[in-house]
């Protein structure tokens, strides 16, 4: 057996215990690279994926290796960078697994990622990581997914059109293509569509200039359900806007599924026909508001379980409190703790997290902006009081906000209670 067709065998065993997303993601780019009696030697493209691999999986990959050769009792890693290479002879092409094992099969073509489901059918860059059941539900967003939930389980019914709109970062693409995914799942025959408007605006430029606008007009107008992202991206596009009109009506006509998202709600658009805005507020129109501090958590915590990694809870508690309105800012700093800890070897604690979102406040301000991520008073202000106050005592900033209490320690942490009270206003109970 060669080495490749060991390594593919080692794959399909480990494969089934762990969750698809994060097996294609670690072991899209590796092979073998030497195998010598009893001793396996597994290349890995970057010193963060050999670090992150030998971290999760050692074991898993010993015991599927095991599986499949009884002589084999040792495994080493090493960085082998030709392994990122599209044609490198080492590895083995991850969609030739899912091929053979899945229903679903995923694809990346030139980066984008298409979803295949039973026939064959193809849904247009709809990505297995959004799902209806990995969507933290809480109070600000139910009504969106349950709206969502609805259409996919009855598409072109009441629910049609499904208009969502929010802020940046909220979740509106993941609702999206998680109602794509449904449709799919419960009927594998469905021609689901998703696009952003910046997508349809330039693919409707490109049929006018190779004059293919009728190929263009069947190929959208003919789907079980259209999904358009981000419409705002339409604001006094006349050619867009009139082609997104008549394909809006051939499939409302014909009692097919349209999804649509936007920043704010239909009467708010600017730069929209009239006959367009109407159609957008003719289903059903939600919106998803900022989640509150449980629905924060929550999603900390299932996005640190998704990928595996231990946390502390008080640090997830931390992210939580501080980053108040947007999701996607929240993920962007649980990565970057998850990131900076693994390449530094350190374990997470409120202070790796003070420091990330110190630095994220000063990026902003280069930029013009007030606070970080958009709370209404920028914690990192309150961070400030927090890292000079312990600066100036000579003490942690962690010792500061910590359960110690002893007088080296109680004297400054009343300081900083005093200079937050008075320079911010909060209240007790948030300073507490």
């Amino acid at each position: 057996m060669s080495n490749k067709d060991l390594w593919k065998q080692i794959l399909m065993r480990l494969k089934p215990t762990m969750k698809l997303p994060s097996f294609m993601t670690w072991f899209a780019d590796t092979g073998i690279l030497e195998k010598n009696e009893n001793k396996l030697t597994i290349g890995l493209p970057t010193p963060f994926a050999k670090k992150w691999v030998m971290d999760k999986y050692r074991i898993k990959i010993l015991q599927a290796a095991q599986e499949v050769d009884e002589s084999i009792t040792e495994i080493t890693y090493e960085v082998h960078s030709s392994l990122t290479h599209e044609d490198s002879p080492l590895k083995v092409p991850i969609k030739s697994l899912l091929a053979e094992t899945d229903e679903k099969k995923v694809r990346k073509v030139r980066g984008k990622n298409e979803v295949h489901l039973g026939s064959g059918v193809t849904s247009r860059k709809l990505s297995i990581r959004y799902s209806l059941d990995n969507f933290v539900v809480g109070k600000d967003n139910k009504l969106a997914h349950a709206a969502c939930l609805a259409a996919a389980n009855m598409p072109g019914g009441i629910y049609n059109p499904l208009y969502v709109f929010s802020g940046v970062g909220l979740g509106k693409t993941h609702l999206l293509q998680a109602a794509g995914l449904e449709i799919l799942k419960n009927n594998p025959d469905s021609r689901v569509v998703y696009m952003t408007a910046e997508q349809f605006t330039n693919e409707i430029i490109e049929a006018i200039g190779k004059r293919r606008t009728k190929q263009f007009k069947d190929k959208y107008r003919t789907v079980d359900c259209f999904i358009l992202d981000d419409i705002q991206f339409l604001e006094n596009k006349d050619m867009s806007q009139m082609e997104f009109f008549h394909t809006f009506n051939d499939l409302y006509e014909n009692n097919k599924q349209l999804i649509l998202s936007s920043d704010s709600p239909p009467r708010d658009l600017n730069g929209f026909k009239e006959r367009l805005r109407g159609r957008f507020g003719m289903g059903t129109v939600v919106e998803i508001l900022p989640p509150d501090y449980e629905t924060r958590l929550a999603i900390l915590h299932q996005r640190a379980r998704d990928l595996q990694f231990m946390i502390d809870p008080e640090v997830l508690e931390f992210i939580a409190f501080h980053i108040e309105k947007n999701v996607r800012d929240l993920i962007g700093v649980l990565m970057q703790v998850i990131s900076q800890s693994s390449l530094n070897d350190i374990k997470p604690d409120i202070s790796l997290v003070s420091d990330i979102l110190e630095k994220q406040h000063k990026i902003q301000e280069i930029h013009g902006k007030k606070h970080f991520a958009a709370s209404t008073i920028s914690p990192c202000t309150m961070q400030k009081i927090i890292n000079t106050t312990a600066h100036y005592f000579n003490i942690s900033a962690n010792d500061l906000i910590g359960p110690i209490r002893k007088k080296e320690i109680l004297t400054p942490r009343q300081i900083c209670m005093y200079l937050i009270r008075r320079e911010l206003d909060h209240s007790y109970e948030k300073i507490g």
